[in-house]
């Protein structure tokens, strides 16, 4: 399945303007936006923080298979998809991100 089909099947995200994610020092290292470019990423994520409670390595391991070819793309292009590279860093580092949703205003 195509990473355009995947998304048609996660949870929608527009109550959502975009997802901090938290290290284990309680810093905010990234925000994902409820925008143009970042829409995909942000339901993958948010996805994964709804099954998992946070993005684990686990969870980490799961999203690469929901990005499909663009994980190809991104292991091929260190860089070109940073969403993508944090989940392999996650991976191999054995790290955990907790997630905090900013909700959109109405």
């Amino acid at each position: 399945m195509s990473f355009a089909e995947t998304l048609k099947t996660l949870p929608g995200v527009s109550h959502l303007a975009a997802l901090q994610l938290i290290d284990a020092a309680g810093e905010v290292i990234a925000t994902i936006e409820n925008k143009p470019g970042q829409a995909g990423s942000l339901a993958v994520y948010n996805h994964l923080a709804q099954l998992h409670g946070a993005i684990t390595p686990d969870a980490s391991k799961q999203g690469l298979d929901l990005y499909g070819e663009h994980t190809l793309d991104a292991r091929a292009n260190p860089g070109k998809h940073p969403n993508i590279d944090r989940l392999i860093a996650l991976v191999e580092n054995g790290q955990t991100l907790r997630v905090k949703q900013v909700f959109a205003q109405p």
